[in-house]
Formats: C-alpha cells, sequence, structure tokens
C-alpha cells in the first residue's frame, strides 16, 4: 500500500466486508487507523468479536471471530437451511469466519480465518498472526503455520523456507518466538523446507501442510 501511494502520489485505504453483507461492513477513512487496519464499522453497521467455540464476547483487545449487524446483512441463502442455520445466529448477528482484534485507535485488524486457527489448551492461536512476525526474522524467506497433534493437544507447527546461507536452527527459532508471544502463541514445532505451497493468487495452502506427516 505504501509503495502504491509514493509511485503515484495518491492515498489508499482499506476496506472490509463480503458477500452475505452486501458487501461493505468496515472502512479506513483517510488518517482515521494506519494501513494495518480495514477501519471502522460503517454507518448502522454493528460488529462483535466472539469466542468461535461460545460465541460470547472476548475480552477487550483479544481476537476473536467477527459477528456483524446491520441493514446491509442478507436474509439468508436460497433453499439452505442449513447453511442460514450455521451463518445467521439469534440477535440478527451474521457469523463471518473472519478473525480479528480492534486496535488501540479503533481499527479493525483481520487476522485469520476460524477454520485455520490452532486450537492449543483452549486458547485461539491464528497461523498468520505467528507467520508476521516469523518473517520479521531475517534468516526466513518464507513460511507457513499449521496446526498438529502432539500427545492429545494441538500444537502451532511451522514450516520454513531459510534465506541462502542461514544456518538457522529449530530450537534457536522456537526460543526466538517464545521471547516475542504470549506462552500459549509458543511454535513448538519447525521444520524447514524448500518451498511453501501457495495458490495462483499467493495464498498458502495450509491443507497441503497440514497433509505432511508429523512425528512429533
Amino acid at each position: 500500500m505504501r509503495a502504491v501511494e509514493e509511485r503515484l502520489d495518491t492515498k489508499v485505504v482499506q476496506g472490509w466486508g463480503m458477500t452475505e453483507a452486501s458487501p461493505l461492513v468496515a472502512l479506513n477513512l483517510h488518517g482515521d487507523a494506519d494501513h494495518s487496519s480495514v477501519g471502522k464499522p460503517v454507518a448502522d453497521t454493528e460488529i462483535r468479536l466472539v469466542d468461535i467455540d461460545t460465541l460470547e464476547d472476548v475480552p477487550e483487545g483479544e481476537a476473536g471471530e467477527v459477528l456483524v449487524r446491520g441493514p446491509q446483512v442478507m436474509r439468508g441463502y436460497l433453499n439452505n437451511d442449513e447453511a442460514n442455520a450455521e451463518t445467521l445466529i439469534e440477535g440478527g448477528w451474521l457469523r463471518t469466519g473472519d478473525i480479528a482484534h480492534f486496535g488501540e485507535d479503533g481499527g479493525l485488524r483481520i487476522v485469520d480465518r476460524a477454520k485455520e486457527v490452532i486450537k492449543y489448551k483452549g486458547y485461539q492461536v491464528a497461523p498468520a498472526e505467528l507467520e508476521s512476525l516469523l518473517l520479521s526474522h531475517p534468516d526466513i524467506a518464507d513460511v507457513g503455520v499449521v496446526g498438529a497433534e502432539r500427545d492429545g493437544l494441538e500444537i502451532p507447527r511451522a514450516f520454513v523456507v531459510k534465506r541462502e546461507g542461514s544456518e538457522l536452527g529449530a530450537q534457536e527459532l522456537m526460543g526466538w518466538v517464545a521471547d516475542r508471544v504470549t506462552p500459549y502463541k509458543k511454535v513448538r514445532a519447525v521444520e524447514f523446507v524448500d518451498a511453501i505451497p501457495k495458490n495462483a493468487t499467493g495464498k498458502i495452502l495450509r491443507r497441503e501442510l497440514a497433509k505432511v506427516p508429523f512425528e512429533g
């Protein structure tokens, strides 16, 4: 976004929404929040962040699944009662399937999809959040994070592409992450690979990574 602004001498803003919300839910107006935010709810629109299992509101500042309520939310999927029951819940709220948190500036920040969240000891860990942190390491060229089962628990497992010439080790990297996150978000398994599988648009194919055998 910054590169586009500099090259075209203009301002770039983000908006966010989904087809089921016609589609706009939030918009980042000039100077209202930084580039990491998709903005604040548009007019007559409410947003709640809830636990993906209990649907109870998460504490202020924590990430949760985004629920949306407003005049732009659909009445329902045509002839699909099952999908409607899963997506449209009591009170007129729409489950978006996206995980986000509000910043101190009030801007909404999308961090991952609910179906990709790793549940470690009851805590929710967003793979994209760990990937963003890992990519800030000078020895890492690319990374993908998925959940893996170990001793009956789902743990964060990182697939890492090292930069050429790097001698980075798994234990060293896990320690580096541990120094920067709360304990439940720690990466607990690291595998070094030549490339991260992605689709044509650059999205990580987490299903492919999840299929890689894990010996624990």
